[in-house]
């Protein structure tokens, strides 16, 4: 068994690259949005064309990137969303709730100073940690019955 992983959430830190690395050797892919900023704001513009209000510059790069987000959600076995400590991630907590409502498998990583704001969305998962790797160890658990250490 095999298992699609979409990674959503905070694009500012490593913690991807961490869940990757620890996840070597298991039968997972990996997916994600596009963690380029830039590319992911400007994707809109740059592709159907510049506006002059930014309302329609960050729509039309939403609508874009909602492509590819609900694409990756879709065919997820699991979805993690990671709540980063510098910006408060909206599109983290709107991809928890379209996950939730796919019924997909969901994991939360996030911090202690996140855990009231996201009372509901930590409801809705199956696990919530504060550390990426402890998302490796449960996509090990899930694809061999084996505990970490």
């Amino acid at each position: 068994m095999g298992l699609n992983v979409y990674l959503s959430g905070e694009i500012h830190t490593d913690w991807r690259d961490q869940i990757i690395d620890a996840s070597k050797g298991l039968d997972v892919t990996f997916n994600s949005p596009v963690t380029d900023h830039g590319a992911s704001d400007d994707c809109g513009v740059d592709i159907l064309g510049a506006e002059d209000q930014k309302y329609w510059h960050d729509h039309k790069g939403a609508m874009v990137n909602a492509i590819r987000t609900r694409k990756g959600i879709a065919d997820a076995d699991v979805v993690v969303v990671r709540f980063g400590e510098k910006y408060k991630q909206w599109n983290a907590a709107f991809d928890a709730g379209y996950a939730a409502a796919l019924g997909k498998s969901l994991i939360v990583v996030h911090g202690d100073d996140h855990q009231h704001a996201l009372k509901e969305v930590d409801a809705a998962a199956l696990a919530v940690t504060d550390d990426p790797l402890k998302v490796a160890d449960i996509l090990r658990y899930v694809l061999t019955g084996k505990l970490p250490g």
